[in-house]
C-alpha cells in the first residue's frame, strides 16, 4: 500500500490544516483566472488529541499526522456543534447546527440528503466530489460523483463497503488500508484530471473496538500508560453522565438494508 502522501505528493503543494490538504487545480489557459483547490478532507473518529504526538508527546508517535501539523496549522482551542459521529459529519456537511440539519443523534435520524450541502455546492462550482469510508448518516449519500460507504460502523478486518450500486462488496484486509487505497484509486483513476476536486477519506479508527492492523498487535505491549486520574471515579454524590448510560448499551451492531441503512431500537452506535 501507498502511503497518502506518497500518492499525493503529485498534486499536493501544501497543507492548510491537519486535517484538510489543499493543492492547485491544473489551468492551462493564459488568462488570469482565479485558481480552485484541490481538497482533500482527512477524517479519523473518536481521535483525541492525547493520541496525536503533534499535540501530547506522552503515550504514542504519529509522525505522518505530526507532518500535516508541521506544514499546517494546529489548532489548540477549537470546538465542534456537536461530537456524535453522524450528528458531527452532518453539522460538517451541512454547516448548520444539528436542530436545523435534522441530525440529532445515532438513533433515531435519517439525514435527509435533499438539503443543500458541502460538495453540492462544490458540484456547482464545477468541482469533482467523493467519499469513501465511513458515512454514518443513515441514508445514501447525495452530491458525491463517488462514493464507497461503510453500513453503520463497519469492520476492522475484511469489511463490508456499500457501492454506489447498492451493491455490498467485502474487502479483504485491514479497514484503514482499504480506505486510503480506495481513495487513492479515485484520485489517480476515477476522477477527471482536468477539473478540481474534492475528496473526503473517512476513516473508522481509531474508533471502539481498538483493533489495529495484525502486525501492530504487540507494537505497545511492553509500554505502561498511566490511568487518568479519575478512571476509577464512582460519581458519589453527582448524577450518572448520561454518557456513562449510553456506552452501555452500544455493543450491538447496526442493522441495514440496500435501500437505507437503519439502527436497531435497542442499539446506538457513536
Amino acid at each position: 500500500m501507498k502511503t497518502l502522501f506518497q500518492s499525493f505528493s503529485p498534486y499536493l503543494t501544501g497543507v492548510a490544516a491537519t486535517t484538510v490538504v489543499f493543492s492547485f487545480s491544473s489551468c492551462k489557459k493564459e488568462n488570469k483566472v482565479p485558481p480552485r483547490y484541490n481538497i482533500v478532507y482527512i477524517m479519523t473518529d473518536d481521535h483525541t488529541g492525547q493520541m496525536m504526538s503533534c499535540y501530547d508527546t506522552r503515550y504514542i508517535e504519529t509522525p505522518n499526522l505530526d507532518r500535516i501539523a508541521r506544514d499546517g496549522v494546529r489548532f489548540t482551542n477549537s470546538f465542534v456543534a456537536n461530537s456524535l459521529s453522524g450528528p458531527s459529519r452532518a453539522c460538517m456537511l451541512t454547516g448548520k447546527h444539528s436542530h436545523a440539519n435534522g441530525f440529532t443523534d445515532n438513533t433515531t435520524c435519517v439525514f435527509d440528503g435533499s438539503q443543500q450541502t458541502l460538495p453540492k455546492l462544490l458540484q456547482t462550482a464545477g468541482y469533482q466530489t467523493a467519499i469513501v469510508g465511513k458515512w454514518h448518516l443513515e441514508s445514501m449519500p447525495t452530491g458525491f460523483d463517488y462514493w464507497e460507504i461503510l453500513p453503520g460502523q463497519g469492520d476492522y478486518y475484511n469489511p463490508d463497503f456499500i457501492t454506489m450500486n447498492n451493491d455490498t462488496v467485502r474487502e479483504k484486509g485491514y479497514l484503514t488500508n482499504i480506505i486510503t487505497d480506495k481513495s487513492i484509486d479515485w484520485l489517480e483513476k476515477g476522477r477527471d484530471k482536468e477539473q478540481p476536486f474534492c475528496l473526503f477519506i473517512h476513516h473508522k479508527a481509531i474508533h471502539r473496538d481498538w483493533l489495529p492492523e495484525l502486525k501492530y498487535l504487540t507494537l505497545y505491549e511492553d509500554k505502561e500508560f498511566s490511568m487518568p486520574d479519575n478512571f476509577y471515579d464512582d460519581y458519589e454524590g453527582r448524577r450518572l453522565p448520561s454518557t456513562r448510560i449510553f456506552m452501555s448499551w452500544m455493543s450491538r451492531p447496526p442493522i441495514w438494508t440496500p435501500t437505507r441503512l437503519r439502527i436497531s431500537e435497542n442499539c446506538s452506535c457513536a
